[in-house]
């Protein structure tokens, strides 16, 4: 399925033992305080994603581990799945100096800029190599210049949820057709006018709330991750992929208080950036072999039959044609008229990134999962 700047570094196995409290650890330079003795660091490492087994809420768990054995004496307090604020307050927060890092979904902070929403919406970034070239695009880049500008919020980099985000239900959705008249659970407003378009029926609910809708017919069907239809296959038998996301596009930006992290030394942030670059890296990969061992497990190449259907290229190319530019207009009328240049901008630079990283060509579609096995579980 779907490298940043970032030197490809060699996990060979090591990144189950980092969970483990093994200090061994990739190539990592031995050890970062002999470089300039970094003081400990005490921080609040926030996140809208579920807590481990999820993909990244391992990753985040990587990072708590990793953090003390590159700044000996610090900690990470981790808080998951809005335990501690939602993502408006958690970037309140962050601008005052309240909290010190967020993991959080782009689009849902919206409420603190609404240009935020220039890089939401399905059928734009459609493989793993797009995905995981989000922050090349010059729209992403302009978030990063005004997070730092008017929050006073470093963006160290972006993550994403799932290589293989898609619709699950008690039939099969892989075509336009599948959705007319179905009440489809969405996973956000930008996805509503995209059901539309499909002629299906949108219904927004939390996560929770989606296995009883489904069992007593309120829905018929959901947009969600692999890992969150893993979580209610009983319910939901059939599971369709779309590409990375041609369905939900679903990016995850690492920030940190200015007012933090200007207060570090060198020492601490070079030791920092390096760590968030790692874990950045570890859970691409842990996104991946997640997807890629789910779908080993219970992927089928018909159609016709329960299980996860990996859609071919031009019936991903259908259901991007139906949707037409539904989305795009949704977003430009929820942003000020300046921001609509550059939701024009994301496309033609996402679509682009498409081509030029089709299905099979990124390096994160050939990572051995066989060195994850023991850290990721496919029930």
């Amino acid at each position: 399925m779907e490298h940043t700047g970032l030197k490809r570094l060699s996990l060979a196995g090591t990144v189950g033992l980092a969970l483990a409290g093994i200090a061994t650890i990739w190539g990592v330079p031995q050890p970062v305080q002999a470089q300039g003795q970094p003081k400990k660091v005490v921080m609040r490492f926030a996140a809208d994603f579920p807590p481990p087994p999820h993909p990244a809420g391992l990753a985040m768990k990587y990072f708590a581990e990793r953090l003390p054995q590159v700044i000996p004496g610090s900690e990470a307090r981790l808080y998951f799945a809005g335990a501690l604020y939602t993502v408006p307050e958690a970037f309140e927060a962050m601008r005052q100096g309240n909290l010190e890092m967020t993991w959080m979904q782009i689009g849902k902070a919206a409420p603190v800029d609404q240009y935020m929403l220039t890089v939401v919406g399905p059928g734009i970034l459609t493989t793993v190599g797009a995905v995981d070239n989000l922050d090349k695009t010059s729209t992403y880049q302009m978030l990063v210049e005004r997070m730092a500008k008017s929050q006073l919020v470093k963006v160290f980099g972006v993550g994403h949820m799932s290589f293989g985000m898609g619709v699950g239900g008690k039939k099969r959705y892989a075509s336009p057709a599948d959705f007319v008249g179905k009440k489809v659970r969405s996973m956000g407003p930008a996805e509503n006018p995209v059901l539309e378009a499909w002629k299906a029926n949108p219904v927004v609910m939390a996560f929770g709330e989606v296995p009883s809708a489904m069992e007593s017919g309120v829905i018929d069907g959901l947009m969600t991750s692999l890992g969150g239809w893993n979580s209610m296959r009983e319910q939901a038998p059939y599971y369709t992929m779309g590409g990375a996301g041609a369905f939900v596009g679903d990016y995850y930006m690492v920030s940190a208080s200015r007012r933090w992290w200007d207060r570090l030394s060198p020492a601490q942030r070079g030791a920092m950036e390096k760590l968030v670059a790692e874990t950045i890296q570890v859970q691409k990969e842990y996104n991946w072999c997640f997807d890629k061992m789910a779908y080993e497990k219970y992927g089928t190449k018909d159609p016709s039959k329960p299980g996860v259907y990996w859609m071919s290229p031009e019936e991903v190319s259908a259901m991007v044609n139906a949707m037409g530019d539904a989305a795009v207009r949704y977003v430009k009328s929820k942003t000020p008229p300046a921001a609509a240049p550059w939701v024009d901008k994301f496309v033609q630079e996402g679509r682009a990134l498409s081509k030029q990283h089709p299905s099979g060509s990124s390096w994160i579609e050939k990572v051995d999962c066989s060195k994850h096995a023991s850290v990721i579980k496919i029930k």
